[in-house]
């Protein structure tokens, strides 16, 4: 492509509002086999369809990580979970990600901790579909239901970016995320903490005695799933922070 074509591109993007838009008619490009191809991405971008799912990855904590239409996009404000996640597992421990979606967080836990067991669920086949190209050994059904019976008080650490945001604040996020990104992976019901809570729950079926669950939450949620952790036999809770320094979400340790 000649520069004065990818430069129209670039123009096209920005004033569409994408913040890197040098970047994404790069990846575009890349892609698209033809001008109507490239042109037909640009518009689909333009209309606010996620990127991931126009080229078919994004980049994860320095990995990259196959993202298939209709799966959501792990966020960059996520990797702070994965890697604290990753430093609690022991080199031949056993994990969990609970809604892995894409696999994100459990594809930096096997990358990390390569003779670690890592395991993942989710309830929705396509997300499932996607989690097992990127390598993820994950068992379809919701939260931990479908994990085999077997690892019941076994589980080193336990991890989840499960839907914290309330049903009646769907409306406040950007536009494209309401319009393409699955509700299933964002509404966590009127408080936000729906399944949250049921999974603080029922996490101690599964984490063993010195254990970890690591969940990402909203900033205004970290005081009352701290209450929740600790009320479930959690100590030692922390705040894990994101990379614009917000607070991101909450480590347990099982007492």
């Amino acid at each position: 492509m000649i520069a004065n074509e990818l430069a129209a591109i670039i123009r096209v993007l920005a004033a569409a509002g994408c913040v890197a838009a040098d970047e994404e008619a790069a990846e575009l490009a890349a892609v698209a086999p033809d001008d109507d191809t490239l042109n037909s991405l640009v518009a689909r971008r333009v209309s606010g369809e996620p990127l991931a799912w126009l080229v078919g990855a994004t980049r994860f904590c320095e990995l990259d990580i196959a993202v298939d239409p209709g799966v959501y996009v792990p966020r960059w404000q996520s990797e702070p979970l994965a890697r604290r996640a990753a430093e609690l597992l022991p080199p031949d421990g056993t994990a969990v990600d609970v809604a892995t979606g894409s696999g994100a967080l459990a594809v930096v836990l096997r990358h990390r901790r390569p003779a670690a067991r890592v395991l993942a669920t989710d309830i929705d086949p396509v997300a499932v579909a996607c989690a097992r190209r990127n390598g993820v050994d994950v068992h379809e059904g919701r939260l931990d239901v479908p994990l085999p019976e077997q690892l019941a008080g076994t589980v080193d650490v336990l991890c989840a970016v499960l839907p914290y945001v309330p049903t009646g604040a769907l409306h406040l996020l950007p536009r494209d995320v309401v319009t393409y990104e699955p509700r299933r992976a964002l509404d966590g019901g009127d408080d936000g903490l729906h399944l949250v809570g049921e999974l603080v729950a029922r996490s101690t079926h599964w984490v063993r005695p010195g254990g970890w669950l690591l969940l990402e939450v909203g900033g205004d949620q970290i005081e009352p799933v701290s209450v929740l952790l600790r009320a479930a036999g959690y100590a030692d809770v922390e705040v894990l922070i994101d990379g614009d320094g917000d607070p991101r979400g909450v480590a347990g340790r099982r007492a």
